[in-house]
Parts: C-alpha cells; sequence; structure tokens
C-alpha cells in the first residue's frame, strides 16, 4: 500500500481511479471529486474541504478525519466503508451505500445523512440539526445515538436500536420493522402510520404519538404529561407503566396503564373498535395484553 503523507490536493479528481492508498495527515482543498473510483484506501487525520471526495469507492477506511462544511455530499455510491472518530460539518452524506460501519462520529448538519443505505452498523453517533436523517435506509442496527435533527427514520425497513436520545418531530413514519430499546423519544406525531414498530423500557413525549399504526406494540414504556389522543386508529398492545394523559379511538388490541386521562371513544372510531383499555392490579401482567 503506498503512504501519502503530509500532502495537500485541490481541482478536479487529483486521485481519480487510485488503490491502495493510506492518506495520512492529507488535506484535500476546494475542488470535485478528490478519490473518485477508487478501492482499498485508508484516510488518517485527514481534513477534507471540496465537495464529493469519495463517489464509488469500493473498501475504504476514515479514521480520526474532519470534513468542513465544503466537502458536501462526500460519501455517495460507495461500499464497505468504517468510519471512526470522525467529525463531519457538512451536510448530505451518506447516500446510496451499502455496508457501513460508524463508531464515535458527530455529525454537525445532519441534512439529508443515510439516505437509502443497506446494511448499517452504528455505535455511538451524534446527530445535530437538518432533516431527514436515514430516509429510505434499511438494514440499520444502532448502539449509541443522540439526535436533534427533524423527521428522523422515515420510510425505514429492519432497525434496531439501543439507547438512542431523540428530540424531533414527526419520527418514525411509515416505518416497518422497527424495534427500539432503552431510549427516549421527544417530539410530536412520533410513529404515524407505522407497521411493526415496537417500542421496549421507553419514554415518549410529545402530542398525539402512535397513531395509524399497526401491529404496534410497547413492552414497559412511560409517557409523558402531554402525550395526548395517543393510539389513534392503531392496533396496538401496549403496557405503560404510569399514566396516560389521553387516548382516541384506538381500533383494536388491548393497552395496560397506570391511569387514563381522557378517553375518547366515539362514533368516527375504526373497526373492529374493540382495543381494551385496562388498568394495572395485582394480577395484570404484560402478557394479559400481547
Amino acid at each position: 500500500m503506498q503512504l501519502i503523507k503530509d500532502m495537500e490536493f485541490g481541482g478536479e479528481r487529483p486521485l481519480f481511479g487510485s488503490r491502495d492508498l493510506h492518506l495520512d495527515h492529507v488535506t484535500v482543498r476546494a475542488g470535485e471529486s478528490a478519490i473518485k473510483e477508487c478501492s482499498n484506501i485508508i484516510a488518517t487525520n485527514c481534513r477534507f474541504e471540496g465537495n464529493y471526495p469519495f463517489w464509488h469507492v469500493h473498501g475504504f477506511v476514515i479514521d480520526r478525519c474532519f470534513f468542513d462544511v465544503g466537502g458536501r455530499s462526500a460519501l455517495w455510491y460507495s461500499d464497505h466503508l468504517k468510519m471512526t472518530d470522525t467529525r463531519i460539518d457538512a451536510p448530505k452524506m451518506f447516500r446510496e451505500m451499502t455496508d457501513i460501519e460508524i463508531e464515535n462520529v458527530e455529525i454537525n448538519d445532519a441534512d439529508e445523512v443515510f439516505w437509502r443505505c443497506n446494511r448499517l452498523d452504528i455505535k455511538n453517533l451524534k446527530l445535530h440539526d437538518g432533516r431527514y436523517p436515514f430516509m429510505f435506509s434499511r438494514n440499520i442496527r444502532i448502539d449509541g445515538l443522540e439526535s436533534d435533527s427533524k423527521y428522523v427514520f422515515q420510510y425505514v425497513k429492519d432497525v434496531e436500536i439501543h439507547h438512542a436520545r431523540i428530540t424531533t418531530k414527526d419520527a418514525f413514519w411509515e416505518v416497518e420493522n422497527v424495534t427500539v430499546y432503552d431510549s427516549e423519544l421527544n417530539g410530536e406525531y412520533l410513529g404515524w402510520h407505522s407497521r411493526n414498530l415496537r417500542l421496549v423500557n421507553c419514554h415518549i413525549t410529545g402530542e398525539q404519538p402512535l397513531c395509524y399504526a399497526r401491529d404496534l406494540v410497547l413492552e414497559n414504556c412511560t409517557f409523558g404529561p402531554e402525550c395526548d389522543r395517543a393510539f389513534e386508529y392503531s392496533s396496538v398492545r401496549a403496557t405503560i407503566n404510569g399514566p396516560i394523559s389521553g387516548v382516541k379511538n384506538p381500533s383494536s388490541g388491548c393497552i395496560v396503564a397506570e391511569s387514563y386521562g381522557d378517553i375518547i371513544l366515539d362514533e368516527n372510531i375504526k373497526a373492529p373498535a374493540d382495543c381494551e383499555l385496562k388498568l394495572w392490579d395485582e394480577q395484570t401482567c404484560f402478557s394479559d395484553c400481547v
């Protein structure tokens, strides 16, 4: 493997088509597509300032690097990436990619990151600002996520998330086969139109959560006081370890809670309209609702 150390590149495609390179303390200045159509690339302690540096790259490592604001749309149409201990200040990263490993990464403009990606293994990721992270992606496993980006995890499939703190709006819309463990989910309109969404040991805040959901499961979750009109037109099986401020027209299933605030079951409820609302007592257990 060729080592390139302590150098600067700029302009159009300076390393186009390269193979078997180790870039160490390299700076990519203004320009486009610096490392396009390459394979077996290692970048350590590098700085990327130009647009689109890693397009159509197959097999690469990015470690302890920095993507400046100018390095937007830096990682597209590529596969087999391992990224560690890296900071990204540019938007629209990770598009149409497969086989991504990420650990200890901070993205400070998470606008449209991780779009249409497949097979992501993520540990300790921080997302700030931006909209629509993870849109249309699938086969995702995350352990450790902090996010204040808007509209996260829309149209995703086959996702498992552990130890997340997500503050957003309209999260987990139109998702399929998603499980979230031991997490805090803050924001309005959580999980609308989802299919097979499962929340385990989660704390949920925000207005009108979990409506229009199919085959929704909650295990040992808690709700904030602003969670009103929950479960409208949803098929749900839920055990809530505490009170619920309001429930509105769940279509089927069973809900167990410590207490209920407003319960709206009116003429607009959808068939089969047979959801049971129960209170915890000494005989009630999760299996009573699942």
